[in-house]
């Protein structure tokens, strides 16, 4: 007995959404596609992409890669010739590198210079 409301509202619910769909305004007929987004070039002093500048420096008992990003170093990956690398990454943009045994030490915010002045 208690189905007899239920399945009521429930036709009117769906009604109300089948009126709504109805009421839509039509598609104009003479629509335009939009232009393609433009295209992002490096300037002449950039690298292309957002790939960064890697120097490796190669000794006798360990490889060090330097990674940097507009010049600026952010990362020293240090490979030693026995064990484990490991990485030395500069957080803050501060010039004081953590050393660190894995790149995987946990959730960051990630964090782009929009402009700068």
């Amino acid at each position: 007995m208690a189905t007899t409301p239920i399945r009521f509202l429930t036709f009117l619910l769906l009604g109300g959404f089948s009126i709504t769909a109805f009421a839509a305004k039509p598609v104009p007929d003479k629509l335009e596609p939009l232009p393609p987004p433009p295209v992002f070039s490096a300037g002449p002093d950039e690298p292309a992409g957002d790939e960064p500048e890697v120097t490796i420096i190669r000794q006798t008992e360990q490889t060090v890669e330097e990674y940097r990003s507009g010049g600026k170093l952010y990362m020293i990956k240090i490979t030693p010739k026995h064990g484990k690398p490991y990485y030395l990454v500069d957080d803050r943009g501060d010039g004081k590198f953590v050393r660190q045994e894995s790149l995987d030490s946990g959730l960051r915010v990630p964090r782009w210079v929009i402009r700068r002045f």
